[in-house]
């Protein structure tokens, strides 16, 4: 079955998306392949400020998600992978939701707006890290036409992880 994708659209993060991330990730369910645990808001007021400063210099970031209506829903996105394993330089997309809006197809939706504006801002191809239990983000990769790359074992919490590629 082919549904239609929903509306959404991408915004630059402002100082009131990292309350909006803060209040919509804190959330176990969210959070299991992202440290298991809800973040302080701190983190997300760094986050938010790093991506502003991501979009000045590079003409993307991860772009807060607004649904139809205009509420809040996650963030999308591309950020390099500056980590010293996996593929250190390379750009990396990525997203997270809330709850609430995981199997409408906003991450799919939103992920492509992602990858028009990395290849408009002259990336030729990008990573996604999924953790190899995450069916739901795996699932996304696959809907965007990304190819299974490598698998890899985290060095920090020892989990198998998949790196996917696709050239733009």
């Amino acid at each position: 079955m082919n549904r239609a994708l929903p509306v959404v659209r991408l915004r630059v993060p402002t100082d009131e998306d990292a309350v909006a991330w803060h209040r919509i990730f804190d959330d176990p369910d969210v959070m299991e392949f992202h440290g298991g645990r809800s973040a302080e808001l701190s983190v997300y007021e760094e986050l938010t400020a790093r991506q502003r400063r991501h979009d000045a210099e590079r003409g993307f970031c991860l772009w807060t998600v607004l649904d139809e209506p205009g509420e809040v829903i996650g963030f999308t996105g591309a950020q390099p992978w500056e980590r010293g394993w996996g593929p250190t330089g390379e750009i990396e997309i990525g997203w997270r939701l809330g709850r609430a809006y995981w199997g409408k197809g906003y991450a799919t939706a939103a992920a492509r707006l992602t990858l028009e504006r990395v290849r408009a801002a002259g990336v030729p191809s990008v990573v996604a890290m999924v953790l190899a239990d995450n069916a739901r983000s795996i699932a996304v990769t696959r809907r965007l036409g990304m190819r299974l790359a490598e698998v890899f074992t985290t060095p920090e919490s020892k989990q198998q992880g998949h790196c996917y590629r696709l050239d733009l």
